[in-house]
């Protein structure tokens, strides 16, 4: 009995342990549940004070660029204010002016008020005058029929004089023949000066020739000034901006197209005979100083000058004594239509050539032009 009761407590105490021990693990699950689903709710919260955040930050962001915006509107509204307030003050000084000429444009009223009362007075005394006048116009005509007798006697002394006129006359008519026989001298001579002119101008004209034998020559490859036969290179196509340094890539076109330049020069025998010199002239827009566009343009002249003479065609031609580099800054630009300046064109490389007499036939030229 007593084995019995010590085995139903020993029982006892562990199904009441196991109880407690239950009891506590359910705690425990229930303590472990509250702490997961408050943390899944703290971490829910910050994730939505932090979405808060985020759009607060932007809102900021859109606040700040908004003030800005509104300083720079306030900037632009003080400057307004003052521009309205010094044209203010200039319609201030307007008006003033204004009022200024408006009592000069009184005192001017005033004195021609008074010139015209002058002028009214003096009208009077001229109709005085006038009637004074009228009485002496009859005294005149008294006089007058005097004069119709002296006049008469002076018709009959100018009947005489005719005759010696007449004699006159036959010793101008045959002054008027020789004069004529004189004119058609002086016209022959004009005639003949006109064909000798016509001959200068020949002989000025070589250049034109060389020009239209160029044009011809070239064809459509090259584009030559019509006027000076010159040919004009772009430095964009040459030149770095700002450099003397021949492009690499540039080279070869240069050379095909001063061979065929030159060449056609070279080639025609009537040419060559007048060519005196080549000329590679460098050219600069009119941005940056005189000197430094000089520079700049010669040692461009120079390079291309400079590459031209390492040409085999250069060599077998013999035009080393022919080439001359030029540096000319801004002293050429050119202009469009409306007198502006176009710069892209006015940057450039020109090269020329000259005649041996081209100084004696611009003279010739001006005194034949000259009136």
């Amino acid at each position: 009995m007593f084995r019995k009761n010590a085995r139903d407590e020993d029982t006892n105490f562990w199904l009441s342990y196991a109880d407690l021990m239950a009891g506590l693990l359910f705690v425990f699950i229930l303590l472990i549940g509250a702490i997961v689903i408050k943390s899944i709710v703290l971490k829910s919260s910050l994730e939505s004070k932090e979405s808060s955040l985020e759009s607060s930050l932007q809102m900021l962001l859109l606040r700040d660029t908004e003030v800005q915006k509104l300083k720079q509107l306030l900037a632009q509204r003080s400057q307004e204010l003052s521009d309205k307030e010094k044209e203010l003050l200039i319609s201030k000084s307007a008006l003033e002016l204004k009022t200024e000429e408006i009592v000069n444009l009184n005192n001017i009223l005033l004195s021609q008020t008074m010139k015209i009362d002058d002028f009214n007075s003096k009208i009077i005394i001229m109709q005085n005058l006038l009637s004074e006048a009228e009485s002496n116009a009859s005294l005149q005509n008294k006089s007058l029929q005097d004069y119709e007798n002296k006049v008469l006697i002076l018709s009959n002394e100018l009947t005489s004089k005719n005759d010696v006129l007449k004699l006159k006359d036959s010793e101008l008519l045959k002054m008027l023949q020789a004069l004529e026989e004189k004119q058609t001298k002086y016209d022959l001579l004009i005639a003949k000066l006109q064909e000798q002119k016509a001959k200068i101008k020949s002989l000025t004209g070589i250049k034109i020739k060389v020009i239209a034998e160029l044009k011809q020559s070239l064809g459509k490859y090259v584009q030559i000034d019509p006027k000076s036969g010159s040919l004009r290179l772009a430095s964009s196509i040459l030149f770095d901006k700002g450099s003397y340094e021949l492009k690499e890539t540039s080279k070869l076109e240069l050379k095909r197209i001063f061979i065929n330049y030159v060449g056609a020069l070279t080639s025609n025998k009537n040419i060559r005979t007048q060519l005196d010199k080549i000329i590679i002239e460098g050219h600069t827009d009119s941005d940056g100083g005189y000197l430094y566009n000089l520079d700049l343009s010669q040692k461009r002249a120079f390079a291309v000058m400079n590459y031209l003479l390492t040409l085999d065609f250069t060599q077998e031609n013999n035009l080393k004594p022919l080439l001359l580099a030029s540096g000319r800054s801004d002293q050429d630009t050119i202009k469009f239509r409306d007198g502006n300046e176009d710069k892209e064109l006015s940057r450039r490389i020109e090269i020329k050539f000259t005649l041996k007499n081209d100084d004696a036939m611009n003279e010739i030229e001006k005194i034949l032009d000259y009136e």
